[in-house]
């Protein structure tokens, strides 16, 4: 059997650790030949195809990126996309996928699946947004960065008596946001899934300085004011249709100083949360992932994807993980409110 494999959407620490993990199960234990689809679905249409043997992927389990690239194409969006992918499959005699991405990368995966596509799911993404699993692999990276820059930022504020504010990622839900700023002692906490209303922010802002302590405000780049629609530089859209974030971040310092009075500077973390070493427990989960994926593969399991229940590794119907986005409870949001202002 033929197995390819593709990494789609942002680059996230752990990728690396799936196709490793993958490759070495699928030829070692099962047989199998393995091939690697450049640039996530961009290589699928393209039919840029690379062998994928063991010895190429020895090495690979601290590196962050992916070894095969990435892209955010949508081959949904272009001409025959389907047909293509289907033919550059064929024309490789490949006979099942491993597709390792996020909502969107996975989104492609079950519209494939539905037309016939053998193929297998791996959730990946830093947000940890995608439905169905407890978490994604790059997501504790992610949140280690962030809670370090976090704790960096502390001593600068402390200093200069100044509000800082850290932006980091997270569209549509504030895991990375909630998790780094509990973990950083941040004093303001905002996520997109609880528009904030500026005035209790800078009233919590003022607190700080009462007590002469530097406020942190952590903020998720898709966070939104109550009165107002989401913050952005950049009004472009990638080809999902979603808009390029930023600038939350950036509006929050100015509000901030214009209504306390006080300095304010604002630090957006952006790609550096996905760059690098992935941490052990990444690692860890990535390899889990790669292992059960080749798994489903040998048993023919396919329109499924792996996903983390508890300590369990179990598989899910890929239409299941496109219901909804994970988003933070309200509950657990709330949980951490003692530590606001």
């Amino acid at each position: 059997m033929k197995v390819g494999v593709l990494t789609g959407g942002g680059d996230c620490p752990g990728l690396n650790a799936v196709i490793r993990s993958v490759v070495r199960k699928g030829v070692q234990e099962y047989g199998f030949e393995f091939v690697g689809l450049r640039d996530g679905w961009l290589g699928a249409l393209q039919g840029n195809v690379v062998p994928l043997d063991v010895a190429g992927v020895r090495g690979i389990l601290p590196r962050g990126g992916t070894i095969l690239g990435s892209s955010r194409t949508n081959p949904l969006k272009h001409e025959d996309g389907v047909r293509r992918i289907q033919d550059t499959l064929a024309a490789h005699q490949v006979d099942a996928l491993v597709v390792i991405g996020g909502e969107d990368t996975l989104g492609v995966a079950t519209e494939l699946s539905r037309q016939g596509v053998d193929l297998v799911g791996v959730p990946k993404t830093i947000d940890n947004d995608v439905a169905g699993t407890d978490y994604t692999f790059g997501f504790d990276t992610a949140v280690g960065i962030a809670t370090e820059a976090i704790d960096r930022l502390h001593t600068t504020a402390e200093s200069h008596m100044r509000t800082l504010v850290v932006e980091v990622m997270g569209r549509h839900s504030g895991w990375i946001a909630l998790h780094a700023g509990v973990a950083g002692g941040a004093n303001v906490i905002l996520i997109p899934e609880r528009p904030f209303d500026i005035e209790q922010v800078c009233a919590w802002v003022k607190n700080r300085f009462k007590i002469h302590y530097a406020p942190i405000v952590v903020t998720a780049e898709g966070a939104t004011p109550k009165e107002g629609q989401m913050i952005l530089k950049d009004q472009s859209l990638d080809e999902y249709g979603h808009v390029r974030l930023s600038g939350i971040g950036e509006w929050l310092a100015q509000e901030i100083e214009a209504r306390t009075g006080t300095d304010a500077r604002t630090t957006v973390l952006g790609h550096v949360q996905r760059g690098g070493t992935p941490s052990p427990f990444d690692r860890w989960l990535a390899t889990r992932f790669g292992l059960h994926a080749v798994d489903a593969v040998k048993d023919g399991d396919f329109g499924t994807m792996v996903a983390l229940r508890g300590t369990e590794i179990v598989r899910i119907p890929l239409a299941e993980t496109r219901e909804r986005t994970k988003q933070v409870d309200p509950s657990l949001y709330d949980e951490f409110g003692v530590f606001f202002g």
